[in-house]
């Protein structure tokens, strides 16, 4: 069952944490995979990569298999292909509070080609995403430009799709089924705009927008809200969250790439975000790279933070206490902080002279969550409702593939 939601030399899709493991954003996550690496006048090479990713934190495990393949035809056309799997198993304070444990697996599939013509490069592009509960299709488009002398690459991006919401339900033989009453659709436009400028011999500036509008069945048909109830139970009742059903996100980024004398590259990037629903972000990041003989070495620092919806609470005063009302934690406020080390290792391919060049590539990520107002509802019996210790979650991210150019 679908319960939970969610807000370096890597080519393959990152596994990510439960707060941004939505089935609408991890397709948006493979749809960056696909389409971030073209460049307007250079088709991306021959090249295959196979991944194992691993995420476990908050009593959830993320893990499986992801491949991806890119094939130029000619001078003018590169197709794609990919395939992407999450096996999730989780028993999430959520799950704790609302549900019992459980297991799935979500499969993404996704094609894509582009078209290079003079200094103009057309991408097109279909992923579908499929899972016990939730299915998503995307269609996504782009046409990116060169200009200036080469020095200016100017892209924009759009993006569509179509999701279809189930809610599984145990029956009394314990099997598990769709609930035959309850099945939603949401709606998902996405419009991009990127601007790569060559700033000097060493430094390139990015600057990236992007607008996503939202309509439809928005909530998590699992997670709950509480209000309090004294003298029952442990003093609350929990009760469906009510979403509205559009949202309106506007996001824009600024990175700086310098390139140093000795092999390396120094990186930052601020992106700020707002939406309809009341949510303010900030994310600021620095990376750094160092090429070593046949090894590459990168590190990652990442600081997030977010206000919380207009109509999240962790804990309501009494039922029906507004029209919206959320308890979904991706929607409260909290800061995190994200520490990730790779390394990467050319190596030759005896008896394979069709493999031009091979990597071999590992890394891991170590992500902690500090929610201001979401808390431990676990806690009640010992603390009171509404005085439960805030939640924290501490995650751990791996992964190690393999990529080929032929």
């Amino acid at each position: 069952m679908q319960l939970e939601q969610g807000t370096g030399a890597s080519r393959p899709a990152r596994a990510v944490p439960d707060t941004v493991l939505t089935p609408f954003n991890r397709t948006l996550l493979a749809l960056c995979v696909i389409v971030a690496p073209a460049l307007a006048g250079v088709l991306p090479e021959d090249r295959a990569d196979v991944m194992w990713h691993n995420y476990n934190g908050g009593d959830i495990t993320v893990q499986g298999p992801s491949v991806l393949v890119q094939k130029r035809v000619g001078e003018s056309f590169a197709f794609s292909a990919g395939y992407y799997e999450d096996m999730i198993s989780s028993a999430s304070i959520d799950v704790k509070l609302s549900a019992s444990p459980y297991h799935e697996t979500r499969k993404q599939q996704n094609v894509g080609v582009e078209y290079l013509h003079g200094k103009t490069t057309y991408a097109m592009g279909y992923i579908h995403s499929k899972e016990p509960d939730y299915i998503a299709n995307t269609t996504f488009y782009s046409i990116s430009q060169d200009m200036f002398g080469d020095l200016t690459t100017v892209t924009l991006g759009y993006r569509r799709a179509w999701d279809q919401i189930y809610r599984d339900v145990k029956q009394p033989d314990g099997e598990i089924i769709n609930d035959p009453t309850f099945h939603e659709r949401a709606d998902h436009r996405g419009y991009t705009l990127s601007v790569s400028q060559i700033l000097t011999r060493n430094l390139i500036a990015d600057f990236n927008y992007e607008l996503l509008t939202d309509q439809g069945y928005l909530a998590n048909p699992y997670r709950k809200i509480r209000y309090l109830s004294p003298g029952q139970g442990q003093g609350f009742t929990l009760a469906d969250q009510v979403y509205p059903n559009t949202r309106t996100s506007n996001a824009a980024s600024i990175q700086l790439k310098y390139y140093l004398s000795w092999r390396a590259a120094l990186s930052g990037q601020y992106r700020f975000f707002r939406d309809t629903w009341g949510i303010v972000a900030h994310t600021i990041e620095g990376n750094y790279t160092q090429a070593w003989r046949h090894w590459v070495f990168d590190g990652t620092l990442r600081w997030y933070r977010q206000t919380n919806a207009d109509f999240y609470s962790d804990l309501f005063p009494y039922a029906n206490y507004q029209n919206f009302m959320a308890r979904d934690r991706e929607l409260a406020s909290f800061t995190d902080w994200t520490v990730g080390v790779g390394a990467s290792y050319q190596f030759n391919v005896p008896g394979a002279p069709w493999i031009s060049k091979s990597t071999a590539n590992v890394r891991f990520d170590h992500l902690f969550i500090d929610y201001k107002d979401f808390r431990n509802a676990l806690l009640a019996n010992e603390y009171g409702p509404g005085n439960e210790p805030l939640y924290k979650l501490n995650a751990n991210i791996f992964q190690i593939f393999v990529s080929i150019w032929f």
